[in-house]
């Protein structure tokens, strides 16, 4: 595999790292002008920028880059006698692209029905890993394909909660009632997610709210969610209620990140 290809697997997989690409060598330098490495937590993932001192300095800079998770590409000179410690006279610029991938925002998804059909295409292309989870295979087959979607095939979709990121959004939206409120309850009892959003009306949440209250989930839990999900605007056809849901989505991560 050649560095990009290698550059794309690691962004379909999600891994974190900086593309370092050295673009000026002046003087007695290690490495010609162009030469890149792809730096990962673990350290050199794959490539040279020379080797020796000078490849240890960058390998460093982007171990920090990394760590501090500045997604901000960064330009830096250094002189190998005064910056790095070599004896050879000459001068290196390189360029830090930092490649932080789409796992920072996760989003659930319990349903594959006509709602995430449409809903799916305008989150996709955000930085973001969604997670789609349904009981009917021919509903999943149709949701589009795209390294940060992942489809779950389950017969109970309520166990796949606990295995969720606890940073998820959760959107509830299920065949019915019957099968969003074990969802729910789950959702509800056994982890503190930051969005929980589904679909339904003002009637079907109080119904939801009663229920969930039967079940044992703490009062102030039981109403903590979202439904109907969605900001108020547009109409009952499918894409309309999509972009109302991708607002709110957009609108709580928002608020949440700008919170602290």
């Amino acid at each position: 595999m050649t560095i990009y290809e290698q550059l794309v697997a690691l962004e379909n997989e999600g891994v974190p790292f900086v593309l370092v690409t050295l673009v000026e060598a002046i003087g007695s330098t290690p490495q010609d002008a162009a030469a890149k490495m792809l730096v990962t937590a673990g350290g050199l993932h794959s490539g040279t920028v020379g080797g020796g001192k000078v490849e240890a300095a960058a390998l460093k800079l982007a171990g920090e880059v990394l760590a501090g998770g500045d997604a901000k590409p960064r330009f830096v000179s250094w002189t190998l006698k005064g910056d790095v410690g070599m004896t050879c006279g000459g001068s290196v610029k390189f360029y830090f692209e930092p490649h932080f991938g789409p796992g920072t925002w996760n989003i659930a998804v319990f349903g594959a029905g006509h709602i995430s059909q449409a809903l799916l295409p305008v989150l996709i292309p955000l930085p973001c890993r969604i997670t789609v989870v349904d009981s009917r295979p021919e509903w999943l087959d149709r949701i589009p394909r795209s390294p940060n979607v992942r489809t779950v095939l389950s017969d109970k979709p309520e166990d796949i909660v606990p295995e969720l990121d606890p940073k998820a959004y959760l959107l509830v939206m299920t065949m019915g009632h019957a099968t969003d409120r074990p969802v729910l309850r789950r959702a509800l009892n056994e982890r503190q997610f930051p969005f929980i959003g589904v679909i339904g009306s003002a009637s079907k949440a109080e119904i939801l709210r009663r229920e969930l209250l039967a079940d044992g989930v703490p009062a102030e839990k039981a109403s903590s969610y979202h439904c109907p999900v969605g900001l108020e605007f547009g109409t009952n056809h499918p894409h309309e209620i999509a972009l109302s849901i991708a607002a709110q989505l957009l609108s709580e991560r928002d608020t949440i990140q700008a919170s602290g």
